[in-house]
């Protein structure tokens, strides 16, 4: 579960990005703002981010509060699973990452294989959507949801960019450091169940 104070800043701040948006009366506006600025100083109290910074990942939305979205691709060559070396932390993720907005899942998920691993796949099936702050305990200034997609192997080979630094295949025995804030080992044995199973039903929370 996530810490209270976290609960606490995000719904002030969903209260005042949804007020600032559909406010008319200068003096609501004016009371929105100040709703807003409480969340980040309650966010600046507990972590050790700059209001600055806060402002600029918490901050930056408008109209409806609505939680992003956070697309992975589950790739298997027989029992293990292909994964990138993240260069912001140097750890293991599946590809990955935002989706965009003109795209759908399929097409997010098969443009972030391309650009993270070099590789060229099918995205063939939903494995789960989940809520990031019921698996993964990290703290996040925003709601994320996270889908997971099987992904076939079709081709290419690993080229060098700025979102990450290698790539490999691995044991689901034998996992290296994971970047858990992307996936975690448990995230990772769903996909390969799912892989297994044709058969196995979509996990949602």
């Amino acid at each position: 579960m996530e810490p209270r104070w976290l609960d606490w800043a995000k719904r002030l701040q969903s209260i005042a990005q949804a007020g600032l948006e559909y406010s008319k009366d200068k003096y609501d506006v004016e009371r929105f703002y100040q709703i807003r600025d409480i969340s980040v100083e309650i966010l600046e109290e507990y972590t050790e981010t700059s209001s600055e910074k806060i402002k600029e990942l918490f901050c930056n939305e408008t109209g409806y509060k609505t939680p992003k979205v956070d697309i992975r691709a589950a790739i298997f060559v027989g029992n293990e699973i292909l994964l990138v070396k993240e260069s912001v932390d140097g750890r293991w993720s599946m590809p990955g990452g935002w989706a965009e907005s003109n795209l759908s899942v399929k097409e997010n998920a098969v443009k972030e294989v391309k650009e993270e691993a070099g590789l060229n796949v099918i995205a063939e099936r939903l494995i789960a959507v989940l809520d990031r702050s019921k698996h993964i305990d990290e703290v996040s200034p925003y709601g994320i949801y996270k889908i997971f997609v099987l992904c076939k192997l079709v081709g290419g080979e690993f080229v060098p960019n700025i979102e990450t630094e290698e790539s490999g295949l691995f044991s689901i025995d034998d996992l290296p450091e994971l970047s858990t804030g992307r996936n975690t080992k448990e995230q990772i044995e769903m996909c390969y169940k799912a892989y297994i199973d044709p058969n196995s039903f979509i996990i949602f929370d």
